[in-house]
């Protein structure tokens, strides 16, 4: 006899929701998400959602109406409890739309647990979008199957930042002037941490002095070669899951 398929199957569409998910509860998708659903995935009666809510994990979900202009599906059972994330902060500077776009979805995909902007000298952004930079974290933890989505935080001024900057959390300075080995800095640390990363043009050198003169501050260097804000974001996130994060 052939195997039951498994259900729900691994082709089934994800979605974060803004509600608190549990067993048996109907849940109704109005907006994008239901376009996605209806038109996208063409999800009919029957068919499974994957449903996540960021509070209590991911649920199998079923298809009980599909409308025009909303679905309403009924949750099933829990999958995932919701998933331990590093206490990991990622602060980057501003970048151009597209580069910092970049940052916002790779952070997620790679399990960073908050992402602080920065608004340093060298900035050419000074201003992001929160619901359009919200909603690209929010479907690259989809694409990743994340069960738990990081903060997002309005940009800060790098002075205030360093200001208000915790006393128990260490502030990983990507210098491209140098610093200790990256990789080596990581896995010596235990405890709670931050990465720091510029903007395009870099510091300037009152601004490198500062976070270099603060208490918490442990300037890393990424390599010999000089990357772009955004490379260097994804470069010191993968390094520090590997040698203290969750891989």
């Amino acid at each position: 006899m052939p195997a039951t398929p498994a259900w729900p199957p691994k082709s089934a569409p994800r979605l974060f929701l803004a509600e608190e998910l549990g067993e048996g509860r109907m849940v109704t998708i109005d907006g994008a998400q239901a376009h996605y659903l209806g038109k996208v995935m063409r999800v009919r009666e029957g068919d499974a959602v994957i449903l996540c809510d960021d509070v209590t994990g991911e649920w199998a979900a079923r298809v009980t109406e599909a409308g025009k202009r909303d679905v309403t599906l009924e949750v099933v059972q829990q999958l995932r409890a919701r998933e331990a994330v590093p206490d990991l902060w990622l602060c980057p500077a501003l970048l151009k739309k597209d580069r910092f776009d970049l940052i916002l979805e790779k952070a997620t995909e790679l399990g960073v647990g908050r992402i602080q902007p920065v608004l340093t000298r060298r900035c050419v952004a000074d201003k992001l979008n929160h619901e359009r930079a919200r909603a690209i974290t929010i479907e690259a933890a989809e694409q990743c199957a994340r069960t738990a989505l990081p903060a997002l935080a309005e940009p800060v001024k790098l002075d205030t930042l360093l200001a208000g900057w915790p006393e128990d959390r260490a502030l990983f300075f990507a210098d491209e002037n140098g610093g200790d080995n990256a990789a080596a800095a990581f896995a010596a640390h235990s405890g709670a941490a931050a990465i720091l990363i510029g903007p395009e043009g870099g510091f300037d050198e009152a601004e490198r002095a500062a976070i270099r003169a603060h208490p918490q501050a442990r300037t890393i260097s990424l390599g010999p070669r000089i990357l772009r804000g955004e490379t260097a974001a994804i470069a010191a996130l993968a390094v520090w899951m590997a040698r203290a994060g969750d891989w």
